[in-house]
């Protein structure tokens, strides 16, 4: 690397890093999702803002193409892994079996009919006008459906923890769906990703070995990889249950970082070998790694997560608002179809769910908007689609606004409720897998850090 693409690189990382932070920050007192302000620090940076007004320097600091390129790449990739990773630790148990009928008849529902739409929607709408240069209708059709069925665990958990109501029933219902949903729309992204994968890595991977060249072939195997990626990491993790990371050792935390990061760049690498999305190998990786006990509490796993989230996570965020280019990809009439379609169908068959289920009308009604939020998986499914070439940039710009509408509208919603007394009698006060009732969780609305968890 010359020592001007050294610049190049270390310059844009420096500021985007500043951006991010900035911005989020100002958001977090404004009680807004931090992860709205990074993307729009990144924002002020890209096409949109920076390109408008100063439009050679904006091009040489951030080229298209080259080594800087590839290095702030790089270094993106890095924070959606974390991201990722830290998203599945975060999904420690929360089910309760005396929310079992909720939570399966309200995942069920609000995943499957959204799903469903989704699905239907590429057979009304003119593929042309959104699909990527991979030109694989397919992989095309499997995202739409994720982005109208997918739901955010980070932000909606940072919502209700800002607003004192995450010891609810209520917030554990929504969680125990979200994770439901979360991983098996991973899943079924996996299988997207891995369609396209084959074809634009040509002569590397598993799927080359076995000579599987056909597009019904590719869909079989990568459906296949991931679901049978997913078994074995649960088959491993059950043989490690009661050997978590770093017990039994005298290791500094720092050495235990090391082995973790190495574990999911591991695993990463092995899923790019399997076809398998290298975001869903890390997400795997941290949702076992949260399910083994003490490991989930451990200090090298605070020291990975707080760096992770102090530098990784903001710039992948801002990396997703710098690509942004509102000015000459914006479709705003097709934007606005989308959201009200996407709201209408997840909210709508949260709340049928939520009634079969027996939940009373305004609880089912919190649970439709808690539930539509889409926030960081939002994101992630927008960016990797658009990097792996099945959707273009007037799309990947739809579904990252479609992100940033739903999670803002949900905090707005539940703020609202929260101030009618919609969870005043909803305390949790049975001894659940979270913290016990012996430890009084203070109620007062958090004050909202500049965490990137999205």
């Amino acid at each position: 690397m010359s020592q001007i693409d050294l610049f190049r690189v270390l310059a844009a990382l420096a500021l985007l890093l500043a951006a991010a932070h900035l911005v989020g920050r100002l958001f977090g007192r404004l009680r807004q999702p931090p992860v709205i302000g990074e993307i729009l620090g990144g924002l002020l940076l890209g096409p949109t803002v920076l390109g408008q007004f100063l439009p050679e320097a904006q091009a040489w600091l951030f080229p298209a193409e080259g080594p800087a390129a590839s290095g702030l790449a790089l270094v993106s990739q890095l924070g959606m892994l974390l991201l990722m990773f830290t998203a599945g630790v975060e999904m420690r148990t929360v089910f309760s079996r005396r929310d079992g009928r909720s939570v399966a008849v309200i995942a069920l529902a609000g995943m499957a009919v959204p799903f469903a739409l989704g699905l239907l929607t590429v057979k009304v709408i003119d593929t042309g006008d959104v699909l990527g240069p991979a030109g694989s209708v397919p992989a095309l059709t499997l995202v739409i459906a994720c982005a109208i069925a997918v739901t955010s665990i980070p932000v909606i958990s940072r919502i209700m923890l800002d607003l004192g109501i995450i010891r609810t029933r209520f917030a554990r219902i929504v969680l125990s769906v979200a994770v439901l949903e979360d991983i098996v729309l991973n899943v079924i992204l996996s299988v997207a990703l891995g369609m396209v994968a084959g074809g634009k890595e040509g002569d590397f991977g598993l799927a080359h070995i076995l000579g599987v060249t056909s597009a019904d072939g590719a869909a079989a195997y990568h459906s296949a990889a991931s679901v049978g990626f997913f078994v074995l990491m649960i088959l491993l993790a059950a043989a490690l249950r009661r050997r978590p990371w770093g017990s039994g050792t005298a290791d500094r935390p720092t050495d235990l970082v090391a082995v973790r990061m190495a574990v999911i760049l591991a695993v990463s690498a092995s899923c790019v070998f399997l076809g398998v999305a290298t975001m869903f190998g890390a997400f795997v990786v941290g949702l076992l790694s949260g399910m083994t006990g003490k490991d989930s509490r451990s200090p090298s796993l605070g020291h990975l997560r707080s760096f992770a989230s102090g530098f990784f996570i903001p710039l992948y965020f801002a990396v997703v608002g710098f690509k942004l280019d509102l000015v000459h990809s914006l479709d705003f009439g097709f934007t606005a179809g989308f959201i009200l379609v996407a709201c209408v169908a997840k909210a709508a068959s949260v709340y049928s769910g939520a009634r079969l289920a027996g939940r009373p009308k305004p609880e089912s009604l919190d649970l439709a908007v808690a539930l539509n939020a889409r926030g960081g998986p939002g994101i992630v499914l927008a960016t990797v689609s658009f990097d792996a070439g099945i959707v273009n940039s007037s799309l990947f710009t739809t579904l990252v606004l479609t992100a940033i509408v739903t999670s803002q509208f949900a905090g707005w919603w539940l703020e609202r409720a929260v101030s009618r007394g919609a969870f005043a009698r909803d305390t949790e006060t049975d001894d659940t897998d979270g913290p016990g009732p012996d430890r009084s969780p203070d109620q007062r609305p958090a004050q909202p850090a500049n965490t990137a968890a999205g």
